[in-house]
């Protein structure tokens, strides 16, 4: 099944990559082995294995709505105050309850990746980014952890990242430099 599930992702044009059954973090060097070719997927993909996806090699932003922390709420009232619509994209649900939103990168600016406190969208909003070097990565639906799956909440296609959220994110010079 995450055979199918990793190489309908490659097939939306995502770059996925294994992770360990079970898993959320690579067992080694994951960035070299990403794959966007469903066909390659089919053939080199091992059956339970967790499905990792790339952001720098997809050229996607991943948001990462916490629900402990009320990530959804927050991005729902930042949207609101600047009146601006929800954001309709590629959305994954996690086992925790949270979201995670699939969004392409913009090419105009360098989005990396923030986790807690960092976040310059506010609490409970985690960012996967493509980043300067390296990229952060998301944990692909298909995958399975603690026996929950990540499931496709929102069945769409992968949209252009908002220029209202672009513009929280984007590396200025002075800012701290991450991913």
């Amino acid at each position: 099944m995450t055979t199918a599930a990793a190489a309908g992702l490659a097939a939306r044009g995502l770059a996925v990559f294994p992770l360990p059954p079970g898993g959320r973090r690579p067992a080694g060097p994951w960035r070299s082995q990403c794959l966007t070719d469903p066909q390659r997927v089919r053939e080199r993909w091992r059956e339970g294995d967790n499905i990792g996806v790339g952001c720098r090699a997809s050229r996607i932003v991943g948001l990462d709505l916490d629900i402990e922390d009320d990530g959804p709420a927050v991005l729902a009232a930042l949207a609101a105050r600047l009146g601006e619509p929800w954001p309709a994209t590629l959305t994954v649900a996690t086992p925790s309850g949270g979201r995670h939103l699939y969004f392409a990168a913009p090419h105009d600016c360098t989005i990396g990746s923030f986790s807690g406190a960092r976040s310059p969208l506010g609490p409970g909003i985690d960012v996967r980014g493509p980043g300067l070097r390296t990229g952060g990565y998301l944990i692909g639906p298909g995958s399975t952890v603690g026996g929950i799956p990540y499931v496709i909440a929102r069945d769409e296609p992968v949209r252009p990242l908002p220029r209202w959220i672009a513009d929280r994110l984007q590396q200025r010079p002075g800012r701290r430099k991450t991913a």
